[in-house]
C-alpha cells in the first residue's frame, strides 16, 4: 500500500488547536474537506500513526488553517508541528488523465532514452520544490540524478509498459559523477 503526502503541518495557529498546513496536493478541497480522515506520519511525533479527522478548514497566506477532532488547544497543535498528512493510494479516485500522475505511479518505472531506447535506470522517487517537479533517477551505476519533470525532457510516460522515455540534455547523467 502506497501512501501519498497531501500536506505538512507547519505550525500551530492561535490558541484553539488550529494548525497551518502546507498543501502538497492538487485537490486540497477534497483532501481537507470537513469529515476527511488523514493519517499522521512523523517518526518522533507523539501522534505518529494516528488518524486525524478534519473539522474545519480555511485559506490563509497560501496555506490552509485546519482544525482536527481532538486537537483543542495550542499545546496539542504544537505537538503536530512538522507532521506529514497522508492518504492511502487505494483511497484515491482513479487517475484517468493521461498527462497527470500520482507520485506512486512513477516510482519504479524504467527510464529509457527516447532516441535510442537504451535503458538508463529507474525512477526512485519524485521530488517537489518551489523550482518545479523532479524525477529522482537511480542510474545504472547506482547514483541518483535529478531529472526535471518537464515535457521537453520527459517526453513520454507509459503506465502500461512501466517506462518513462526521456530526451536528456547532454551531460545531465554525468552530473555529480565521482572523478
Amino acid at each position: 500500500m502506497a501512501e501519498l503526502v497531501v500536506g505538512r503541518i507547519a505550525k500551530s495557529h492561535g490558541l484553539v488547536g488550529e494548525v497551518a498546513v502546507e498543501i502538497r496536493t492538487d485537490e486540497p478541497e477534497l483532501r481537507f474537506a470537513p469529515g476527511s480522515a488523514l493519517a499522521v506520519r512523523m517518526p518522533k511525533a507523539k501522534a505518529a500513526g494516528k488518524t486525524l479527522r478534519v473539522v474545519s478548514v480555511r485559506e490563509h497566506a497560501n496555506r490552509l488553517l485546519v482544525s482536527f477532532e481532538g486537537v483543542v488547544d495550542r499545546t496539542a497543535a504544537d505537538s503536530l508541528r512538522g507532521a506529514l498528512l497522508v492518504v492511502r493510494s487505494e483511497d484515491l479516485p482513479p487517475n484517468e488523465d493521461p498527462d497527470e500522475f500520482y507520485d506512486h505511479e512513477l516510482v519504479g518505472l524504467r527510464i529509457e532514452d527516447h532516441g535510442t531506447g537504451a535503458e538508463l535506470g529507474e525512477i526512485a522517487d519524485v521530488a517537489h520544490s518551489a523550482g518545479g517537479d523532479w524525477l529522482v533517477a537511480r542510474v545504472k551505476d547506482g547514483r541518483e540524478v535529478l531529472i526535471p519533470f518537464v515535457a521537453a525532457i520527459v517526453v513520454e510516460i507509459s503506465r502500461s509498459d512501466r517506462v518513462a522515455r526521456v530526451a536528456l540534455p547532454e551531460g545531465l547523467l554525468e552530473l555529480n559523477a565521482e572523478s
